[in-house]
């Protein structure tokens, strides 16, 4: 399993822009954020960092450089997701599980979703 780096908040939401269309200039990804007050240098910055990490890469035609995503976001999110369970909860899932059942409101559909994956991992164990 390839090791997948540790991605800030502000790298998330540069490569949720990225997941979404690819590629991309770094001021194409400005615009996308245009809601966020950052400037151009600093979307390059995070461009850069991520590509450091090889988490992004990129191809130069002319003056300006495409940036693509080289993971996908289902890695990022599997990496993202073991990393709170084993900070937060001690990596204890049914910690994690009872918190957010308790915590938060589930439609009908979310309580439907969740029964069919227990019943899918008793079957597992049988």
């Amino acid at each position: 399993m390839k090791q997948i780096p540790r991605i800030s908040d502000s790298e998330w939401e540069v490569l949720s822009i990225l997941w979404k269309q690819a590629p991309l200039t770094a001021a194409q990804v400005y615009e996308a954020l245009a809601d966020k007050d950052w400037k151009l240098s600093t979307v390059r910055t995070f461009l850069a960092r991520l590509q450091q990490k090889g988490v992004v890469d990129c191809t130069e035609t002319g003056e300006a450089k495409g940036y693509f995503p080289v993971l996908s976001r289902e890695e990022c999110v599997q990496e993202a997701s073991q990393s709170f369970l084993d900070r937060v909860f001690e990596g204890a899932t049914s910690a994690l599980l009872v918190h957010f059942a308790k915590s938060k409101r589930l439609s009908a559909r979310d309580v439907a979703e969740l029964e069919a994956i227990l019943n899918q991992k008793r079957k597992e164990k049988e």
